[in-house]
């Protein structure tokens, strides 16, 4: 069973406008919450789902596939917005690449991605293909990418890494970086100084790359992968309320051609 404090989330807020919150691969609501408690404070409703094949088990993830998650996120997306005016996204690393694909191709008013991998290395491409059939389910030898040592012992989440799902990251990966130009909200592109799984290169790339007039860069000096849970999470997360807050002045939402939807 997932622990409580790793289930989905519903924060509440009263200015009328409401953010879809995603989490990681192989990782748990948790770690996005704190980047919704932040929206909350400021009036934003923050909704944090379970992406398919997580809070379950590392084979039920092995089975999704990336047009599973994207499904799932556009459904909640699309609920979202029959009750709202405004409606945001924001992602953490898989999260942040569902981000991206949504907004090439829904209507919102902003989005926030974290963390957030463009590319994968080479030599771990390989091994990814190679090694998926002798050892599908390896061991994450250093537990998660968060600099805050406290805070990486209680951090919940798979202890083990599904290689069929990083195919799949590998094959939305390819998807989002065709999408880019597409994408047109207002975007802050946040990510840790100290990233050991997502090149901190690639931030700097999703900005260059999108088309959307109001964009900003932060970069966290002292976290790793997962800043909502490391020491600038409390940083980003006033950053990314005071981001998307601003941006509900925007009248108009932006939007973009549908991509195709591909398995």
């Amino acid at each position: 069973m997932p622990r409580p404090d790793a289930l989905g989330f519903d924060l509440p807020g009263a200015s009328g406008a409401a953010a879809l919150c995603l989490h990681g691969l192989t990782g748990t609501p948790y770690e996005i919450r704190p980047l919704g408690e932040a929206l909350a404070r400021y009036g934003v409703r923050a909704v944090g789902p379970a992406l398919p094949g997580h809070n379950s088990t590392p084979q039920a993830l092995a089975r999704v596939r990336y047009s599973d998650w994207l499904e799932a996120a556009r459904t909640h997306l699309r609920g979202l917005r029959g009750e709202h005016e405004r409606v945001f996204l924001v992602g953490l690393s898989l999260g942040g690449l569902i981000s991206l694909a949504l907004a090439a191709e829904e209507a919102v008013h902003g989005l926030v991605v974290v963390g957030t991998p463009l590319h994968m290395r080479r030599t771990l491409s390989l091994l990814v293909r190679v090694f998926r059939y002798i050892q599908p389910f390896p061991r994450k030898r250093r537990g998660s990418d968060i600099r805050d040592a406290p805070a990486r012992l209680r951090h919940p989440g798979y202890d083990v890494m599904p290689l069929a799902s990083v195919q799949q990251l590998q094959r939305l990966q390819r998807r989002v970086r065709a999408a880019l130009p597409r994408v047109t909200a207002p975007i802050l592109v946040a990510h840790g100084a100290r990233d050991r799984t997502a090149d901190p290169a690639d931030a700097r790339t999703i900005l260059e790359r999108v088309g959307s007039e109001e964009r900003e860069l932060l970069m966290l000096p002292r976290s790793g992968h997962v800043v909502p849970v490391d020491h600038d999470g409390p940083q980003l997360g006033h950053a990314v309320a005071a981001f998307l807050t601003k941006s509900r002045v925007h009248s108009r939402r932006s939007g973009s051609a549908t991509l195709p939807r591909e398995g």
